[in-house]
């Protein structure tokens, strides 16, 4: 596929909108776009994975561990909500033979490009609740 720009991008005197460049990076991920995923991002991208203790850096290297995640998956983005250039999504993702997963991440949009991101992904239920929170809590 080729590369698009995010919506409006084109246009003369046009600011990118930080959330609409986090909801096309999400679209082009479901898409296995990877070519259109790395034009949204900055070439010296950083993107740390506080749960599994790893940072990755560079475009080249967050776009290959996406596209050599073991297939079945899909992404249902939740929610989106910025503030100036900061950007937080919440999306799930279920997965054919690895469960659901949900990722919240905080993305830091400068001119269109992604250039940092902590993204926190877990797996449903898989925080044990404590008992002594048993009276307060109810499952979801």
């Amino acid at each position: 596929m080729k590369p698009t720009e995010p919506k409006d991008s084109t246009t003369p005197g046009h600011v990118p909108d930080p959330a609409a460049t986090v909801r096309e990076f999400w679209t082009r991920m479901q898409a296995r776009d990877w070519a259109g995923l790395g034009a949204l991002l900055a070439d010296d991208l950083v993107v740390e994975w506080p749960v599994s203790a790893e940072r990755i850096e560079g475009r080249a290297d967050f776009v290959s561990v996406n596209a050599e995640y073991p297939e079945g998956w899909s992404i249902e983005v939740l929610r989106v909500v910025a503030d100036g250039e900061t950007v937080v999504s919440e999306v799930q993702v279920p997965h054919e033979t690895m469960g659901v997963h949900r990722a919240v991440s905080l993305w830091t949009v400068r001119d269109g490009r992604i250039t940092g991101g902590r993204e926190y992904w877990t797996a449903l239920g898989s925080d044990p609740s404590p008992e002594w929170r048993a009276e307060f809590v109810r499952p979801l």
